[in-house]
Parts: C-alpha cells; structure tokens; sequence
C-alpha cells in the first residue's frame, strides 16, 4: 500500500511495491496521504514514486469489470485525482523508475515535472489496444502535457515510449539510470519549494482551468 516519507521539505509518496493499480482502497489511501501534504502550512513539494517494476499500471480493471454498478463513481473518483495531483499548491515531481502505462501515464502528466530510468521502463497509453477510449478530461490533460504531435501518437497507435525516447519527445523532463531517478526527482523538488502557498496552486488552476472543467464534468 501507498507510503508517505520525507526528505526535509520534500514529501516522498511511495505508491507502493505491485502493479499499483488504482482500487478504490489505493485511492483512498493515495487521497489521505495527499490530504496529509495538503495541510502542511511551510515550504514543501512532492516526490511521487513507485517500488519495484511498475509506477502505475492505471484503472482496477479487474475491480471495475467485477463492480459494474461503480462505473461512473470510480471514473469522477479517479479523473478527481488527475484534476487535483494537477493542481496541487506545490511543486510535484514524478520519479519513473519503472513502467509506467495508461491512467497511470496520465497520472504522471497531472505532475508538474517527471524524471524517468534511461534504460528499462516504458510510458505507454494503451486504450487504442485495450479498446477503452480516453474520456473528454483525460483527452484534455493528455493534449494539455504533450505536443500535439506525440499526444497524436501516444494517444492512437499506443506507442511504448523508453526513457530517452520520452525525454526527446517531451514527455518526461530528464531520464537518468535508474539509481539516480529518486534522488534527481529530490533535488528538482528541493529546488522549489518555497514556491507552495495559494499563489502557485492559482496559477496551475487558471493556466490548466479547461482541463479542470473537462475532468471534473459529470458528461
């Protein structure tokens, strides 16, 4: 299950050590340890990180096919996440270390930056393949965190991207061997923490206000 660490200023949110998918008791673990940031009044930012050979594989699906009835509360419980990771009054840093696929993927783009390993790992929106089309908030903040072009490849051909495909391709800011992911993911968030407080989450909040809306629209 999920952790919570710190490095002096820097939270270290461990999404924990399996697939790291998100059921609904993941979420609601990920949802208080976020609350648990959130409340901090003090300079701080965000690390979030994975153990093991994923950071996330995304939906429950497992879960969701076995609970019908929860389609439409686990799809707003889960693009609420995207909407408030996005605009979180604080720095945060994805650190990749390992593959890192579909709503997971999205959940790296709702960061503000994101270091991935060089030489094993793969980012990867899949739907195309796994027949399940992105919703209008996830097209949103996809199209919002990617250039057009690749945001086109990712998103239609589900291309597996690697770690220096991905920083050359702008989805991820810098992809460095898998021990320096974590402490490289550390010192960009050391780097800009005393920007937290309301100035900087009313920034991220109009500047991504359309993928807001998308995200949190019931339609």
């Amino acid at each position: 299950m999920p952790t919570l660490e710190r490095h002096d200023a820097v939270f270290v949110l461990d999404l924990g050590d399996g697939e790291n998918r998100f059921h609904p008791d993941w979420l609601t673990e990920i949802e208080s340890l976020i609350d648990e940031i959130q409340l901090k009044d003090e300079p701080r930012a965000l690390v979030t990180k994975a153990t093991g050979k994923f950071w996330s594989n995304g939906l429950d699906l497992e879960w969701l096919f076995a609970h019908p009835e929860q389609y439409t509360a686990y799809g707003v419980r889960v693009q609420a996440l995207l909407s408030r990771v996005l605009t979180l009054p604080f720095v945060t840093v994805a650190a990749l270390q390992g593959h890192t696929f579909a709503a997971g993927a999205m959940l790296s783009l709702a960061h503000d930056l994101r270091i991935m390993r060089v030489d094993r790992g793969f980012w990867c929106l899949p739907e195309a393949d796994i027949n399940i089309p992105f919703t209008p908030g996830m097209s949103a903040l996809i199209q919002s965190r990617l250039t057009p072009q690749t945001a086109h490849e990712a998103m239609i051909t589900a291309r597996r991207f690697g770690g220096e495909e991905a920083r050359s391709r702008q989805i991820v800011d810098q992809d460095v061997p898998e021990a320096d992911v974590l402490s490289t993911a550390i010192a960009l968030a050391a780097a800009h923490v005393a920007k937290a407080g309301p100035t900087l989450e009313t920034i991220k909040s109009r500047l991504y206000a359309p993928v807001i809306e998308a995200l949190t629209s019931l339609d």
